[in-house]
């Protein structure tokens, strides 16, 4: 019985691996180590469209993992530079690519076991964030099948109205630094609906802070220096245990002009080795999430060759509108790269699921790879 796992593709991606042979697959060099450790060949990587939620082929690995920047995905800067050689068994069109939803797959995966179609958030439910993600031998099996009979005989899965907006949303665009793929947001016709009552702002405020602490005790468990700003920073003290207390800053020790600690100052959290930031948390319960974008995208244009991790927390339900915006072409055109490759959205969940995990004082700062999704797949 084969291996598998989740071989992530946009619709863009998708019609470059069929137009360059169908015999390599590619992934972000960050994933070098998972790459290596889980792509030994035999192993079968079962092909996914994000944003249509369709099931588009099936690739045998024929080789060990190699690093090469011949672009194949996009024509300069293909970021997919951590490759197998594949052996393309199935190889669907966008049309005939098979629905997610559909109640003769949806019904027969152990994936989806107690998840609603087309219920909020489903795909990040099952876990669908990143290539590699390994999938049930049974699920393989089965979508192994359900593809190949596709393949024999293909029926047809016109695409929706949904569809055929998501795919008009998204663009790509050549700039100096090489092909970007944005996502263009519909308009908003009305504002997001604030809390009416004064006693629910209160509440909201509270979870914001709440969040915030998680965040900052995470943090300074692991050893770390915290920022928060002046204005959360009673709050915040108050809500940390006594021993931890003391790893909360009052002065940002760092070496930058004004308007670029002032910048930093207003960032909800900041964790710091020593004199240097290693990562930036914005928090958005409610409000806008563009403008938390927006003090990351000012940081990285005072200092774009600044080397931080930078992160929007949000809650759950929250994840499509923080896409929405990352994904905007002022978020993807910024000197430095897009935000897309250097921000990550992290649920408040996972913020959760990542404080339980056990013994965070021997724990380094990177167990946040585990937990984070980008949205430039």
């Amino acid at each position: 019985m084969p291996n598998y796992l989740l071989d992530l593709f946009t619709p863009h991606t998708w019609s470059q691996f069929l137009k360059h042979g169908s015999d390599i697959s590619g992934f972000k060099l960050r994933q070098r180590k998972v790459a290596h450790d889980r792509g030994v060949p035999g192993t079968i990587f079962l092909c996914y469209l994000v944003h249509l939620s369709r099931w588009c082929g099936a690739l045998e690995i024929i080789s060990k993992p190699f690093i090469a920047d011949e672009p194949i995905f996009f024509e300069s800067d293909d970021p997919y530079v951590v490759r197998f050689k594949v052996n393309p068994l199935i190889t669907l069109s966008t049309e005939h690519a098979l629905p997610m939803t559909a109640p003769d797959v949806w019904d027969h995966l152990s994936l989806t076991d107690g998840v609603e179609p087309g219920s909020f958030g489903w795909a990040q439910s099952i876990g669908f964030r990143a290539s590699l993600r390994v999938i049930p031998p049974n699920d393989g099996d089965f979508l192994l099948k359900l593809l190949t009979k596709q393949q024999n005989t293909p029926k047809p899965y016109p695409l929706t109205k949904e569809d055929e907006r998501k795919l008009r949303q998204r663009a790509v665009i050549k700039t100096e630094k090489g092909e970007v793929e944005v996502e263009v947001p519909q308009r908003e016709e009305e504002l997001d609906q604030h809390l009416p009552s004064t006693e629910a702002q209160v509440a909201e405020v509270r979870a914001s802070t709440q969040v915030q602490t998680t965040i900052a005790k995470i943090g300074a468990l692991m050893g770390l220096n915290i920022w928060v700003p002046a204005s959360d920073r009673t709050a915040i003290r108050n809500l940390l245990p006594t021993d931890l207390q003391l790893k909360l800053l009052d002065r940002l020790p760092l070496n930058y002009d004004g308007v670029t600690l002032r910048t930093i100052e207003n960032i909800d959290v900041i964790w710091l080795h020593r004199r240097s930031m290693v990562r930036a948390f914005e928090v958005e319960h409610t409000t806008s999430i563009y403008s938390g974008l927006l003090r990351m995208a000012d940081l990285l244009a005072l200092q774009p060759n600044m080397d931080i991790a930078l992160h929007i927390v949000a809650p759950d339900e929250r994840r499509e509108k923080v896409k929405t915006e990352i994904l905007r072409p002022v978020f993807s055109l910024l000197e430095s790269g897009p935000m897309a490759k250097s921000c990550s959205f992290i649920s408040y969940s996972q913020v959760r699921n990542l404080a339980k995990v056990p013994h965070l004082t021997h724990t380094t700062d990177t167990i946040l790879e585990e937990f984070e999704e980008f949205f430039d797949e």
